[in-house]
């Protein structure tokens, strides 16, 4: 996958579009991740012993990666990713603004 944990996106479609966070976990085998602060879930928890209170469970749920696209480190919209050898390395590029993405 282009994207990583620890890479900085922006929210394509959905209910989150236009939103950016940072991913939290990365999923590829069923090709989703997870970004904070994005596509929050609200479970209804019952009181239990082990949460006596009870209430509103609050969780990000896995987005599919085509929702997703690396934010630009130049401009902070929404990039492509290309891969590129420099110094004998695989480096990740931006496509829009030619920025190395760190990672």
């Amino acid at each position: 996958m282009r994207i990583k944990k620890g890479d900085k996106v922006v929210v394509l479609s959905g209910k989150d579009k236009g939103k950016t966070g940072e991913v939290t976990q990365s999923l590829p085998k069923e090709q989703k991740v997870v970004v904070s602060g994005v596509n929050v879930a609200v479970r209804h928890r019952k009181a239990s012993q082990e949460n006596p209170q009870g209430g509103l469970e609050r969780k990000e749920a896995p987005l599919h990666v085509s929702k997703v696209a690396i934010a630009d480190p130049k401009t902070g919209g929404p990039t492509r990713v290309r891969f590129e050898e420099r110094d004998g390395k695989k480096v990740r590029v931006a496509v829009k603004s030619g920025e190395l993405i760190n990672g």
